[in-house]
């Protein structure tokens, strides 16, 4: 009988413990509406209208913060604006959320070969080559960058004037 209140105790503590948990969602399963911005998104990339995709895709990303393909997609937009620090930092959140996510690794090595961080990159083409073993296309997207080198870099070096 002493005991009953003890238990009784631990056993509401237990339930509030385990109901936000219980309330909790799978990480594979994102809101429809994110995934639905996110595909809307993608068209306007496609349109070039860059901006307003990454206004969707950010937009996709406060309706569920856990859709890792809007993280990358956004790092996508950023590459295409030049903006490779961004794209690193967004493919850095996808990671945080599945660290094997194979498009991240590739779109954030793209990244770095376009800051001149060969060795960085080097460093996710391995990591896709464990990941994939048995080949995957992120593997030849990454490898072809790095074969490449930084193109954006090599295109704003501006030709010294010639001097007569």
């Amino acid at each position: 009988m002493r005991s009953l209140p003890n238990l009784l105790l631990i056993g509401l503590a237990g339930l509030a413990v385990a109901a936000p948990v219980a309330g909790q969602r799978a990480d594979d399963q994102i809101a429809p509406k994110s995934i639905e911005l996110q595909r809307e998104a993608k068209t306007l990339v496609a349109g070039g209208k860059l901006e307003q995709a990454e206004d969707m895709l950010e937009t996709a990303l406060a309706v569920d913060p856990r859709n890792r393909g809007a993280f990358v997609d956004i790092a996508r937009v950023a590459e295409k604006q030049h903006l490779f620090g961004k794209a690193i930092r967004m493919t850095n959140k996808a990671l945080q959320l599945e660290p094997n996510d194979t498009d991240a690794i590739a779109v954030q090595g793209e990244a770095m070969v376009e800051m001149g961080a060969i060795a960085r990159a080097q460093a996710n083409l391995q990591k896709l080559q464990t990941i994939c073993k048995g080949g995957c296309s992120q593997i030849a997207q990454l490898s072809g960058a790095i074969s490449r080198g930084p193109t954006v870099a090599a295109a704003k070096v501006p030709e010294s004037p010639k001097s007569n």
